[in-house]
């Protein structure tokens, strides 16, 4: 099982950077295939989100209920960022909410900054940390498949994939408000006035 959520994450981490090569065609040519697909992943952005914050809240459930995995400090305080993401995601996918990055980018990104700590961590072992307990420490690998994916590197590929989308939602705004500032560039067609015969 551990093998298949790791290949999990790297299915996700594909995603992201999939996700933000459409946004870079998008942005050079929305009237193309590129851009319409993108329209149509911005257009479900939340639900999307939603989907991988719930996934990630069960299996790390998965891991520590059933297969039986100890959650360390640094893991817990990964689990209080992403937990409440589903939740809200949910919430705001059924509210329309298009806001929603407003409140859901803060505790994502912190708790990424978790995330790629633990994950460098785990990497190396052997370096000093304020975390880690005798009885439970933060360097165990539970999980270390392909010779570098972890449960905290499973993590971040979670975090960074619903920044990603949140951000997708916001372009919504930023290309709305650009385009509202090329039409008030665009000159005024001159006015042609007719003066009557005296």
């Amino acid at each position: 099982m551990a093998q298949f959520f790791a290949i999990l994450s790297l299915v996700v981490w594909a995603a992201t950077f999939i996700v933000i090569v459409l946004a870079v065609l998008y942005r050079r040519n929305p009237e193309s295939n590129a851009g319409y697909f993108f329209e149509d992943i911005r257009r479900n952005a939340i639900w999307i989100a939603c989907a991988v914050a719930f996934g990630t809240m069960l299996g790390s459930l998965y891991l520590s209920e059933v297969a039986h995995y100890q959650p360390c400090p640094l893991c817990w305080y990964q689990r209080i960022c992403m937990y409440p993401l589903g939740v809200l995601l949910l919430v705001g996918g059924i509210r329309r909410d298009r806001m929603v990055w407003t409140y859901i980018l803060p505790p994502a990104i912190i708790g990424t900054g978790f995330a790629i700590y633990h994950t460098q961590l785990q990497a190396f072992p052997e370096q000093a940390h304020p975390f880690c307990k005798l009885d439970d420490p933060c360097t165990i690998r539970f999980v270390w498949e392909f010779g570098f994916v972890s449960i905290p590197f499973m993590a971040l590929a979670a975090f960074s994939f619903i920044i990603t989308m949140m951000l997708v939602l916001r372009s919504e705004r930023v290309y709305d408000d650009l385009d509202d500032d090329d039409a008030l560039d665009e000159p005024e067609p001159p006015v042609l006035s007719v003066q009557g015969a005296s």
